[in-house]
């Protein structure tokens, strides 16, 4: 079996095109390339377990399944309005206390995110994005003329930003400090009075925008506080993304939607209507269930991903070399793998970073996971406990095996 290999940056597959410079070193995102490198090597019969993509194994809740069905008999499969339907944005504006005007939907949150950049950056401005952090957030920025601004935050620091941070990091070129709580890949969570620190420092800096990913929000082992609510003196300077993906299992449908000061969402809508229109019909009638109806699915599974979690932060805690934090939230845990770090493989490679781990844990056990690097913390990996029970015991088991296998340099030198 081979080991995974990161797609070439775009531009080097587009050598016979015209090229634009906003794409210069992009690529395709690290987690879908081994993603796709797990489901080629098991389709050509190697025995892979891919615990690499945030995805619950959950089914979508039948009775969000009837709401579509009965939309589609209705006739609801024309175009929708581009800020959403009524009925949707109404519903959840009324959830969140604000009006409809403060609301978009579109197609999936990492359309929101998009919306937000493309409509309000220029080239150089600055975004502050706390490492680590969801790997498409910098290309997000890039893709929209911005400079990511990168904050590392280490494990003993609970992987989150101080006030101290983000005061040293705020230039007059800064727009906007993107935030994720709960956090994938870590599962940190700020707490409020956290939360309330961070805005103090915003609040000296009135050009600071924050943009607010609370797309795990309802998948939370500790209190969880919104940044709206924790500093409502910022709102006019506050979007909130979330959507139905993680917490009802919908990566399928795709349905986000963005909070924000009714002039920003204009300028949003503006955005969306040149690319994508609105986002899809049927999948907003099922939103609308999703966020309306019966909610008792979200505390069965977030009982299940807790009971997952605790398994799997105990099994790679017993695994010589790999150090795991409790996440306080999300479905992911991040370990350090930096005790493994300078070890050789039995073919008597030496492993020097997470991504060469990594690799190396695929080609031995068949285990995909990604590399801490993807997310902009290298000397980590994260693991997936959106699986089943079985699925993250057998993978764990393979971690270990993979890792008891390797030898110290020394020893292989002498």
């Amino acid at each position: 079996m081979t080991g995974w290999h990161v797609k070439q940056p775009l531009q080097q597959e587009l050598e016979m095109l015209v090229k634009a410079d906003r794409i210069e070193g992009m690529a395709l995102s690290e987690i879908v390339a081994i993603s796709e490198e797990a489901a080629r090597l098991r389709s050509a019969g190697h025995d892979v377990l891919a615990l690499s993509t945030g995805e619950p194994d959950f089914p979508t809740p039948p009775h969000i399944c009837d709401a579509a069905h009965k939309a589609m008999l209705a006739g609801q499969t024309r175009y929708t309005p581009t800020a959403g339907t009524a009925a949707l944005r109404s519903a959840i504006a009324e959830q969140a206390g604000v009006e409809a005007a403060n609301l978009i939907v579109s197609t999936g949150a990492k359309q929101v995110l998009a919306n937000i950049f493309l409509a309000t950056l220029n080239p150089g401005d600055e975004v502050i994005v706390p490492a680590p952090y969801w790997t498409s957030y910098s290309d997000i920025v890039a893709l929209s003329g911005g400079k990511t601004v990168i904050l590392p935050c280490r494990a003993e620091a609970g992987f989150k930003m101080t006030p101290g941070q983000l005061e040293a990091a705020i230039t007059p070129r800064t727009r906007w400090l993107l935030l994720n709580s709960p956090s994938n890949p870590s599962g940190a969570v700020y707490t409020a009075e956290e939360l309330a620190a961070l805005g103090e420092v915003l609040a000296r800096h009135p050009h600071v925008w924050i943009a607010s990913d609370e797309i795990y929000d309802l998948i939370c082992y500790v209190p969880f506080t919104s940044f709206r609510a924790a500093c409502p003196d910022l709102a006019a300077r506050t979007v909130v993304i979330n959507g139905v993906s993680k917490a009802h299992a919908m990566t399928g449908w795709r349905i986000g939607w963005g909070i924000a000061p009714a002039e920003l969402v204009r300028a949003m809508i503006a955005v969306q209507g040149q690319i994508t229109s609105g986002a899809c019909s049927v999948a907003q009638a099922a939103a609308l269930e999703a966020v309306t109806g019966d909610q008792t699915h979200i505390t069965e599974r977030k009982a299940a991903f807790r009971a997952r979690r605790d398994l799997v932060v105990a099994a790679l805690n017993a695994i010589p070399g790999i150090a795991c934090p409790v996440p306080d939230g999300a479905f992911y845990v991040f370990p350090s793998c930096e005790g493994v770090l300078g070890l050789r493989t039995p073919d008597g490679r030496l492993l020097e970073t997470d991504a060469d781990f990594c690799a190396y844990v695929l080609s031995a056990t068949g285990l995909a996971m990604v590399p801490g690097r993807a997310f902009g913390l290298p000397g980590h990996l994260r693991l997936s406990y959106a699986y089943a029970r079985a699925d993250l015991e057998d993978g764990c088991a393979r971690l270990n095996r993979a890792v008891n296998a390797l030898t110290s340099n020394q020893r292989t030198a002498s």
